[in-house]
């Protein structure tokens, strides 16, 4: 976007004021009583003296964190008086104030952060571990932790995603086993077109070539104009990406860094031929005006204007984590069902995401005291317990959820259903009894299946039960062996060097298979100039790296 020098100006002074008053709320504590009428009889030994925890952490406009009722329940049951430190869910914003913090030296006891919204990356556990800034906390977790310490146990892969290569564990991020968001580059196809046009849902490369066909020129929607589009999609999102989802036929695309495991090997896709024969498949359906213009230009909002569009339903298909980020119309919205990976001329595989960002969202410094830090972990295993997770997520029993009744049904109809929750009235208030987002620190696939759900899953009450059922097509389709990003740990010495050559590969991957499909390079005079590219972008000093850090790792 272009400015002018007045808005440039004017941009300055507001990101200006953002710092100062970022810098004010990291100097500004909330102090918090450490009474509270709730308890569940189980109040934890700690002395007479309540401890004192600094706490940073991200706060909502609906959750006042200082009054809220499981803010009240730990301290009683842990005797703990909190001093927040709060800042807004911006990303951006809550960056900023923490490295402030953290630069400054007048950081808190305790961060308690939410990944989506900031967290510190390994890259910043390993650097201020070293520094002594950061407390390891395997010791905490041996003594006092016994929910976390049985997680790890039945987890091997949540304990490669703590551990350091130096085997300290700097910090806990959340492990939320979101089963649709592990698969989430989904194509989603109208099939209410499919019947109208007497079609099958289409299972190859070719099939689908023949389904868009038709989509665009039977006139599907039935009003006598020739106003379909067949496929779209958006580069905003990485789940809105056309490219996986159609590359994943020829060669695995995990829609991210591109990076491939061959036995123990670190490879990359995006250089291979069978990249090229997905690019040349793609360029096809886009040649043939199959695929949308806008699918790698438009914005969400645009996206959703197409899939919203007021004169005819027009889009026959996306590809999308789930509907809503491409059609909120309800009656429009019925008509998207999710189809199976493609099988094509080398594989059928389903881009998989690990679905916890790895990092730390509790973490403790060194101006924890030991009785800090006791208390602190003792708070963190609370909410790895099953009561604790519910408590601290769904809030207070029969006003936020209730025990489900005889003949509901969890998302997963084979597992016991456990949590059913209570809605919010029209006019009711939020009721700030919960940490919600703050708190999902074990929120095991076993866990979220379990919570009651519609079982009409075209209505909002039975969302959820759609996208699990969706994403039931994709689950295992993924290759035997996925690169574990989640467990590879980057050294700080050489995180500057990785992010800017991992930065300049991507952009330069994304926008050269945009110009090999849109057309403006030609895959058959031009692929061998694209390939030498990566030599200039140092792709073997990145694969070097990352083998390196894959061989540390603690798998």
């Amino acid at each position: 976007m272009v400015h002018d020098l007045n808005e440039k100006g004017m941009n300055s002074m507001k990101r200006t004021m953002a710092l100062i008053l970022s810098l004010v709320m990291v100097m500004s504590i909330v102090l918090v009583g450490c009474s509270s009428n709730e308890t569940d009889g189980t109040q934890e030994e700690n002395g007479d003296e309540p401890v004192h925890i600094k706490v940073f952490a991200p706060q909502n406009a609906e959750t006042d964190l200082a009054t809220n009722s499981f803010t009240k329940l730990v301290e009683e049951k842990f005797n703990i008086e909190f001093d927040w430190q709060v800042t807004t869910y911006d990303g951006t914003s809550a960056s900023e104030v923490r490295n402030i913090a953290l630069s400054s030296g007048d950081y808190p006891d305790l961060f308690l952060l939410i990944p989506w919204v900031d967290q510190f990356s390994q890259t910043d556990l390993l650097r201020y571990g070293r520094q002594g800034v950061v407390l390891p906390l395997n010791e905490l977790i041996e003594q006092h932790a016994p929910n976390i310490k049985q997680v790890i146990d039945d987890h091997p892969y949540y304990e490669s995603m703590i551990t350091a290569p130096d085997g300290n564990i700097y910090g806990l991020p959340h492990l939320n086993e979101c089963f649709h968001c592990s698969y989430g580059n989904k194509f989603w196809i109208n099939t209410e077109w499919l019947e109208t046009l007497d079609l099958e849902v289409p299972t190859t490369p070719e099939e689908l070539r023949d389904v868009l066909t038709a989509f665009k020129t039977q006139d599907p929607n039935g009003n006598g104009i020739a106003d379909e589009v067949p496929l779209s999609g958006s580069p905003s999102l990485i789940e809105s990406s056309i490219i996986p989802y159609l590359m994943n036929g020829f060669i695995y695309d995990d829609s991210r860094t591109r990076l491939l495991l061959n036995g123990d090997s670190v490879e990359f896709a995006a250089n291979k031929e069978e990249w090229r024969e997905g690019l040349a498949y793609i360029h096809s359906l886009y040649e043939e005006g199959l695929i949308d213009q806008g699918a790698f230009s438009q914005n969400i909002e645009a996206h959703q204007q197409l899939g919203n569009n007021s004169e005819a339903q027009i889009l026959g298909a996306s590809t999308a984590m789930h509907p809503g980020m491409f059609v909120t119309n309800e009656e429009y919205s019925k008509h998207y069902d999710a189809i199976a990976p493609l099988k094509g001329p080398n594989s059928e595989y389903a881009t998989y995401n690990f679905p916890s960002t790895p990092g730390g969202a509790f973490v403790l410094t060194n101006n924890a005291s030991d009785e800090v830090q006791v208390a602190a972990i003792k708070l963190v295993d609370y909410m790895f317990s099953e009561e604790g997770r519910i408590r601290s997520f769904y809030g207070e029993k029969e006003l936020s959820w209730r025990e489900p009744v005889e003949g509901e049904v969890a998302i997963e109809e084979n597992v016991e259903p456990i949590v059913a929750q209570i809605p919010l009235e029209d006019d009711e208030n939020p009721r700030n009894d919960r940490w919600e987002s703050l708190s999902q620190y074990y929120h095991s696939r076993e866990f979220r299946d379990g919570l009651v759900q519609a079982t009409d899953i075209y209505t909002g009450e039975g969302y959820e039960r759609r996208l699990q059922e969706a994403t039931h097509l994709y689950e295992g389709k993924e290759p035997s062996e996925v690169f574990p990003h989640w467990a590879v740990w980057i050294d700080p010495d050489v995180a500057d060097e990785l992010a800017m050559i991992q930065t300049n590969i991507q952009d330069y991957v994304e926008q050269n298979s945009i110009q090999f499909i849109t057309g403006s390079k030609d895959l058959e005079t031009e692929w061998e100039s694209y390939v030498q590219g990566f030599e200039q972008l140092n792709l073997n000093r990145y694969l070097e790296v990352m083998q390196e850090a894959y061989d540390n790792s603690q798998l």
